[in-house]
């Protein structure tokens, strides 16, 4: 936990901080583009820096006599050389009729001296030692979702509801053939929950691959109307909401020698969620961590890859209020019988070295933080190194911890955020470090601990602009916990003035604003409102993520009560600040902070003068299963919890100014809500402001983000 010596510590630095960007300042004001979209001023970094297969040797891009070029350099020596030029690696793809490449795609490798690059639908392999490259493979110019295979020869890819996979000099082979468009197949499942970010899985070697086959007929069709064209077209999507119907998920298993599928016999019910799907390193068994639809109970199942049978359960976790595995199976590297499991079931997200047999040997690690990420084995298999929140919950830092003993030892060093990625040797790691008084550094590091060499010391990228001072603290929960803060002041800020307040906000799981990184976490948007006279606050209440179980499930079929309780904390702790006009508090937040705007403006009335909600959950029955029915249960089991977050039943309470703002294609939070939020309030003869983006879905991105910041900026100025 956190201790007050720790919070002395970072104040100073804050003060530090503060004190250097007034002294470096040239008086420059931030403008809308800056704050957004400009990328000269965010911290540098080293792009497609990265580890070379095998070695302890890394690359990275950077420019080189006006073109890009590929850098290589090695952990034991600070010597360095430019191992491939653009336009050469341009020559090489052209001579196998690729068009000239205008900057470096995206790389990975097969092996230390092979390249592999992706582009216009073609697998290149590049050969560094005879500077030559040959096609692959190729595939269908509308192939989504795509994945290599782990010798880098063949792709996986989607095309329309169907999966498919290349092939060298032949026809692309079709893995499925599905008619019905209501079934998808090689897609993500779950709505991307559960940690699921893709819906294929190769084998080690690359000779099967594992795929989702989604089931989504019986889940109601749901409209986006894409304005664009004339008419307008109208683009079904399948979007289970709470207590209606799910999709049902199976998982199928292609054998590329016999081109047969083979599905596993997951069972029933229908309706449950296939996780974490890992293969075991002989490729003869398929794990998958199966949570049931009320998401209270997980299996840890084992299937035959080749028949699919059901083979054994591991183990079972229970929670009364929810069980969330986000981690496959991490094998132990030369004991294919032993993995490392991560498992919340402490409180907090923990290491646990099991054997195959579903016995847990030992836990690894343990105490009120939190495992945030696993790097990876050492070469013996005798350690693991992890990432964590041990320092602090605003900090992560790199550990390694022996197998054997579960003894743990800290490695990174340096107050701040450590991202680390460990290299194929397991003796160094790229340590990416920032801090609230660093931009970005990036070593290399032993995993000794000791630093090799810095490979980047970036420069304060707003050393030029005026920026006001930063602050993080912590307040008391009702229930005592410790809730984080930050505050960000005006430049040339007077203690004897009174200045508005805008209460930036998330508030749900799996987010944390306030960190230990570079300005606290905040953007350039919160500091241009300071540099215009606001104090800009933010706090991470229960239900945000980083602090474990209970402070994550505290809104548990509640949502909106506990962590308005939290804001209206912060917002006493703002009213004992001599400098806040306690008069002028305004409130803004997107997505569930949207939600939270709205519901603190409507179910704490008068406490904020003016609130800007984007993309707002208004009634959770218009929300998904997965991640609705894990907080709120589902509208059947939990008809009150419901009622009480509802949003349209406190309309009537609205005092003071709301701008409503959502996407009229949002696939995540639908138009539905904001536009039943309108009816109502039509209904009810209460007024509001509101504002749509055409074509844009959850969140407006590119060039448009600047009208929409400007928008919000407009609305506070005109009104707080």
């Amino acid at each position: 936990m956190t201790t007050p010596s720790y919070f002395k510590r970072l104040a100073f630095l804050f003060i530090l901080l503060a004190t250097t960007l007034q002294a470096q300042s040239q008086g420059k004001m931030l403008t809308m583009e800056d704050a957004v979209i400009n990328p000269a001023l965010q911290p540098e970094n080293l792009r497609q820096l990265s580890w070379i297969p095998g070695t302890d040797d890394f690359v990275y891009l950077k420019q080189s006599n006006g073109e890009q070029v590929l850098v290589r350099g090695k952990a034991t020596s600070t010597k360095q050389e430019n191992l491939l030029a653009l336009t050469k690696l341009s020559s090489a793809l052209e001579a196998n009729g690729a068009t000239k490449l205008k900057s470096f795609p995206q790389m990975s490798w097969a092996d230390a001296n092979t390249m592999v690059f992706v582009a216009e639908n073609k697998v290149y392999h590049y050969n560094l030692k005879s500077g030559k490259a040959k096609t692959v493979t190729s595939f269908s110019a509308d192939a989504e979702n795509t994945e290599l295979d782990p010798t880098a020869q063949r792709v996986a890819y989607t095309k329309g509801n169907n999966l498919y996979i290349s092939a060298a000099g032949a026809d692309d082979v079709a893995v499925t053939n599905e008619q019905n468009e209501g079934i998808v197949n090689g897609q993500a499942a779950h709505r991307s929950e559960f940690g699921i970010t893709k819906g294929t899985f190769w084998s080690p070697t690359g000779k099967q691959l594992a795929f989702y086959r989604m089931d989504q007929s019986m889940v109601t069709d749901y409209p986006l109307v894409d304005v664009t064209p004339l008419p307008a077209k109208l683009n079904n999507i399948k979007y289970p909401m709470a207590g209606g119907k799910s999709h049902h998920v199976t998982v199928g298993v292609y054998n590329l020698n016999t081109k047969k599928t083979t599905y596993l016999k997951t069972g029933e019910p229908a309706e449950q969620y296939l996780t974490n799907i890992t293969w075991s390193p002989d490729e003869k068994q398929i794990y998958v961590a199966v949570v049931n639809r009320d998401q209270n109970h997980m299996k840890l199942n084992q299937y035959d890859a080749a028949t699919g049978n059901f083979v054994k359960t591991l183990f079972e976790e229970k929670n009364e209020k929810y069980v969330e595995p986000e981690h496959g199976l991490y094998f132990v590297p030369n004991n294919p019988n032993q993995f490392v499991w991560v498992s919340e079931r402490s409180g907090y997200d923990h290491l646990y070295l099991y054997d195959t047999s579903g016995k847990q040997l030992r836990q690894l690690t343990s105490g009120d933080w939190l495992v945030s990420d696993v790097q990876g084995f050492s070469k013996d298999g005798k350690a693991l190194y992890y990432s964590s929140t041990a320092e602090s919950p605003l900090e992560r830092h790199f550990y390694k911890v022996q197998l054997s003993s579960g003894k743990s030892t800290r490695i990174s060093q340096g107050s701040g955020t450590h991202n680390s990625t460990l290299s194929p040797t397991g003796k160094y790691y790229l340590d990416n470090f920032s801090s609230q008084v660093t931009p970005r550094k990036i070593w290399i590091t032993g995993t000794d601990g000791k630093v090799k060499q810095t490979l980047l010391d970036a420069k304060n990228p707003v050393a030029g602009y005026t920026l006001g001072e930063t602050v993080i603290s912590a307040i008391k929960a009702d229930d005592g916990s410790d809730l984080y803060t930050r505050i960000i002041t005006p430049p040339n800020f007077d203690k004897n003035k009174k200045y508005p307040v805008v209460v930036y906000l998330y508030g749900g799981p799996h987010a944390q604003l306030v960190t230990n990184n570079w300005l606290g976490g905040a953007n350039l948007w919160m500091h241009l409102m300071a540099q215009k006279g606001y104090i800009v606050f933010t706090m991470d209440s229960r239900g945000s993520t980083g602090r474990g179980h209970a402070f994550e499930s505290a809104p548990f079929r509640q949502l909106g009560t506990v962590e308005l309780a939290d804001q209206l904390k912060g917002v006493e702790y703002l009213k004992g600040l001599p400098y806040v006009d306690a008069a002028r508090l305004g409130i803004h937040g997107w997505s569930f902070g949207g939600f939270m705007t709205t519901t603190a403006m409507l179910r704490a009335p008068g406490t904020f003068k003016v609130g800007v909600a984007g993309g707002p959950v208004i009634d959770w029955k218009y929300y998904e299963i997965m991640y609705t029915e894990r907080y709120m249960d589902s509208p059947q089991q939990n008809p009150e919890g419901y009622e009480k977050a509802n949003l349209l039943n406190y309309v009537k309470n609205l005092d003071g100014k709301l701008l409503m703002i959502h996407g009229t294609v949002d696939d995540v939070v639908v138009w539905q809500h904001s536009l039943a939020f309108l009816k109502k309030a039509v209904d009810e003869g209460v007024l509001l402001d509101y504002f749509v983006y055409p074509g844009h879905p959850h969140n407006v991105r590119g060039k448009d983000r600047v009208h929409l910041m400007k928008k919000i900026t407009q609305y506070f100025d005109e009104n707080l």
